[in-house]
């Protein structure tokens, strides 16, 4: 799973399996702990959290440095997805292990914040979270303008390909359309296949048209049923699937420049 509706609201999941870990953790952590320790336990997690966070998000900018340099202030968006879980874990726990060597008292409560914390994100991103490797769904698609019926598979043509769920009437899909239309005119080595959910032919013609958008590769899936497929309950989500038609990462919200780019060095060199 993608993305969780909330109402008239879709939300990615990854950030609130981490808020549920974390406060799961910091709960347990000041239950165990004693009366006077009970708020140095719970911020020794918060702060672990934080500084987790840093960590990982710094070692990614750091090896995707690159990718961000012409657009640096794209550093600050952390809506795109940049992580670097290992070297987070590595800094949260370094942190929890310090506080715990220091203070007897938080030992205990600690080591089982940090235990059930890891519990509960491991076990419900592998449950809940998106298959890395799931096979490309045999989504049955229609080519536009007046193609025939195909299914998704069919469509990517044994190519790594990028594929984009979008609609005209959804903002952030407009937002980020340039973007991928851009690279889908200078990429050779990978597709770049445009979903549209749920609209009419005419519909999509005359947003292509208003926007001067010179897309090729554009699909209509009638019924919007790709998002479910994929477990995505909202707009835009974009998919990365390698040639042999395996799941190599997914995006849920706007793209930019940078992100993009990270996502797309991982297939080419999954080619």
């Amino acid at each position: 799973m993608v993305s969780i509706s909330l109402g008239p609201f879709a939300l990615p999941l990854a950030p609130l399996l981490l808020l549920l870990g974390v406060l799961c953790a910091a709960g347990l952590a000041r239950r165990l702990a004693g009366p006077e320790r009970r708020a140095a336990a719970d911020g020794a997690v918060f702060m672990a959290t934080g500084l987790g966070l840093l960590a990982a998000r710094a070692i990614h900018l750091v090896l995707h440095a690159d990718s961000y340099a012409a657009t640096p202030l794209a550093a600050f968006d952390i809506r795109d997805g940049g992580w670097n879980a290992p070297a987070g874990w590595l800094a949260g726990v370094a942190w929890l292990l310090w506080r715990a060597a220091r203070e007897q008292a938080l030992r205990r409560p600690l080591a089982v914040a940090l235990s059930t914390g890891a519990v509960l994100w491991f076990g419900a991103s592998g449950w809940l979270g998106p298959a890395a490797g799931a096979p490309m769904p045999p989504v049955a698609v229609v080519g536009f303008p007046g193609g025939a019926t195909l299914t998704l598979p069919q469509a990517a043509r044994g190519r790594p390909v990028v594929i984009n769920l979008w609609a005209s009437w959804c903002g952030p899909c407009r937002a980020e359309m340039p973007l991928l239309a851009a690279a889908q005119q200078r990429e050779s080595a990978v597709g770049f296949l445009f979903v549209n959910q749920g609209e009419s032919p005419e519909a999509v013609q005359a947003y292509l048209i208003d926007q001067d958008l010179p897309l090729r590769e554009v699909l209509l899936d009638r019924g919007s049923a790709l998002g479910p497929a994929v477990g995505s309950r909202g707009l835009p989500t974009t998919l990365f699937y390698d040639a042999a038609g395996r799941q190599v990462d997914v995006h849920f919200g706007v793209l930019n420049a940078a992100a993009l780019e990270t996502r797309l060095r991982a297939l080419r060199q999954n080619r």
